[in-house]
């Protein structure tokens, strides 16, 4: 098991940035694919970034492709989430989560693909 804590969440005004953080502890970072999912009241948790164990790979969702990049920093043991022109439809509670996996390249984009995940942070984007 790892042990995720996100951070960086807050409130901003529409077309601004912010940067998301996801500590990681545990078990070694490197054997992990990172993911980064939101989700708001009343709907499923959706899909964002993913970048596999080697960092090579990212994918990202259709709504957040070319605004948003994903990264991770292995000496640090943590992944980061850039978000640039943030929309109001950006606003949701942003979780990070962790897939042990010995695939070095998987970017998994479905929710039952992670089994550790971190608390949330709130972003919330004023129009």
């Amino acid at each position: 098991q790892v042990t995720l804590v996100e951070s960086g969440g807050g409130l901003v005004q529409a077309g601004d940035s912010l940067r998301l953080s996801c500590a990681a502890s545990g078990r070694s970072f490197s054997n992990y694919a990172m993911g980064w999912f939101r989700q708001v009241p009343g709907k499923e948790r959706e899909f964002v970034a993913a970048i596999s164990r080697n960092g090579r790979n990212t994918r990202y969702a259709d709504s957040v492709k070319d605004r948003f990049t994903i990264s991770r920093d292995c000496t640090e043991d943590a992944v980061s989430l850039q978000m640039n022109g943030l929309k109001f439809e950006d606003t949701a509670v942003y979780y990070c989560a962790a897939k042990s996996t010995v695939m070095p390249i998987t970017t998994p984009s479905g929710t039952g693909d992670y089994n550790n995940w971190g608390q949330g942070t709130q972003v919330t984007v004023s129009s």
